[in-house]
């Protein structure tokens, strides 16, 4: 399973955004934040079309035009951006909602749950997440609470915060 640059792009042009133009009210060109990011301009203008039209920027023309964010970064989640550029995250080889199962038949493989389940725990991740935790460095560290230990200090899944949005 691989995260598509669209998505990994499109994440990164919003942080950008959200660490040089928010709270100051300052449009970012997207020739700076290629510049920055290391973006191709024409690519970014493909993604931007997508993130404007999904309501997550919004634009002015012009010498001082470019992009802000309608939303104060604390309110902008990862799940939202990855969507709204047409990105889907599947773990499976089958199509959800598909008569044909991942053996090119009605047919299942064995292990078809346990890849279902990582796309479902990759989602509740993505909507944990907001931009302003990404600026604030508050990501790293987010999956140990449920990393492989050892014996009986082994952290459980309950013990999760992500996994409490499920629930």
């Amino acid at each position: 399973m691989k995260l598509t640059t669209k998505g990994r792009y499109a994440v990164a042009a919003m942080t950008d955004i959200a660490a040089t133009g928010a709270g100051s009210g300052a449009l970012v060109s997207l020739s700076d934040i290629a510049l920055r990011q290391g973006i191709s301009l024409s690519y970014l203008e493909q993604l931007f079309g997508k993130l404007r039209r999904a309501g997550l920027v919004e634009s002015a023309r012009g010498v001082a035009g470019g992009y802000a964010l309608t939303a104060a970064p604390a309110n902008i989640r990862i799940a939202e951006i990855v969507a709204a550029v047409d990105e889907e995250i599947r773990t499976t080889a089958c199509i959800p909602g598909s008569s044909v199962g991942c053996k090119g038949t009605s047919a299942r493989c064995l292990t078809h749950d346990l890849w279902d389940e990582l796309s479902r725990h990759i989602e509740i991740f993505l909507n944990a997440v907001t931009l302003e935790d990404i600026l604030k460095k508050r990501v790293l560290g987010i999956a140990s609470v449920n990393a492989p230990g050892e014996g009986a200090d082994r952290p459980t899944l309950k013990n999760n915060p992500i996994a409490e949005v499920v629930q």
